[in-house]
């Protein structure tokens, strides 16, 4: 019989690359679409990080690599925690992998027994309860509202904990909202953490650099808590490598072994010459990540400006990452000719087709009410996929 795994039948599709696909589709037809629904930086690698990978094949970088990555790599990555965010680690605490997407998956699968439960504030990553699902775990989704800037709080997270949960995902700044939890609001968190021994914290720090309140703050800088997480982050967003494929994790030893014998079965060590790449990124000059840092920071202002302009939009101050994270209910119910919107994906797809730019409903991100926008495009390509959208919007009756 035709059949795929059960497993398999229990995840949904990502609803991000869904969008993309059909923005692609449609740009291949000839439509003129501006596309805000992947989360990637428009910039190119920076010009040293590309020598440097040159470099590593003319030095015939091209054989397997050693599972945990290479050993200057990892070395990089404790000098970067060590200098950037204050925190002692050994090389035999990273590990890296094929991308933050596997680190985080890698994580999950080592920790997670069938049964377990993980919390996973909302909205969130679309990934992360699948995650959990392919692990046999159970999600459990803890609603931060806009109105509470997308944060969850120390009381919420005490109610949703159970005998049961095994871990907390936490992402700062957050996919989807850009919102940033700051170093009183995680040593909240923290704290009720701590009357829970069993709880490990999986801390995505995937877009720390993409900040615009000033410090990073991690989970891993609290010395109490500090050998129950498992921080993550990588080389994507910071330094325009997503294709590059260089994640890691930096955690206790155990977690480590854990993730090293998983992986050792089914990618081994990731490409080669992106780990020199990486290492190159880590130790190389950082202006590069503070000019596109700024740049982030500029259209954020400008999207958040022109997105409350838009009668029927409710609109946060997002403080990182590069989304926008629109509650967009008030439209729910309305229609343009035979269309009605019932929900955010259906405004999502209306907004496609009719005013062609491509966002994300937030149905996907476990936040029904809003949709996403993702930034990471030119101030010029922001100004007119917002005028496209005030003028869809404002066609609804």
């Amino acid at each position: 019989m035709n059949t795929l795994s059960d497993r398999l039948q229990r995840l949904a599709p990502s609803a991000t690359l869904a969008m993309s696909q059909r923005s692609s589709e449609l740009k291949a037809q000839g439509v003129d679409v501006i596309n805000m629904s992947v989360g990637e930086p428009d910039f190119n690698t920076p010009e040293h990080i590309k020598e440097a990978a040159i470099q590593a094949v003319r030095d015939n970088y091209s054989r397997y690599s050693p599972v945990p990555g290479y050993p200057e790599l990892k070395k990089a990555i404790v000098e970067k925690l060590k200098r950037e965010n204050g925190l002692e680690y050994a090389p035999s605490q990273i590990l890296c992998s094929n991308g933050a997407k596997q680190s985080v998956c890698n994580t999950i699968m080592a920790l997670v027994n069938a049964g377990d439960e993980v919390i996973i504030p909302a909205p969130y990553w679309v990934s992360y309860p699948q995650m959990v699902l392919l692990a046999e775990g159970t999600p459990v989704f803890v609603e931060a509202t806009i109105e509470q800037d997308f944060k969850i709080t120390p009381q919420q997270l005490e109610q949703a904990i159970t005998p049961r949960t095994r871990a907390l995902i936490l992402c700062s700044p957050s996919n989807p909202t850009g919102s940033v939890y700051s170093k009183a609001e995680l040593e909240a968190l923290k704290n009720v953490l701590l009357r829970h021994e069993r709880v490990m914290i999986i801390a995505d720090e995937i877009y720390e650099h993409i900040n615009y309140v000033g410090q990073h703050a991690s989970m891993a800088q609290f010395p109490d808590i500090k050998e129950r997480v498992v921080l993550i982050n990588g080389v994507s967003k910071a330094y325009a490598m997503t294709g590059w494929r260089i994640g890691f994790i930096a955690a206790p030893e155990w977690v480590v072994k854990g993730c090293n014998k998983l992986q050792g079965q089914y990618t081994s060590g990731p490409c080669s010459v992106s780990q020199k790449a990486a290492e190159a990124a880590f130790s190389g000059p950082q202006q590069c990540v503070e000019e596109m840092r700024q740049a982030f920071e500029r259209r954020k202002n400008l999207i958040v400006r022109l997105a409350r302009e838009i009668p029927g939009l409710e609109v946060n101050d997002p403080q990182g990452a590069f989304y926008l994270f629109p509650k967009c209910s008030s439209f729910f119910g309305k229609r343009f000719g035979d269309r009605v919107i019932n929900n955010s994906t259906d405004l999502a797809m209306y907004l496609l087709e009719v005013g062609h730019v491509a966002t994300v409903g937030g149905d996907a991100f476990g936040s029904p009410e809003c949709f996403r926008m993702s930034y990471a495009t030119s101030d010029e390509n922001i100004t007119e996929a917002m005028r496209r959208i005030a003028e869809a919007l404002g066609r609804l009756k």
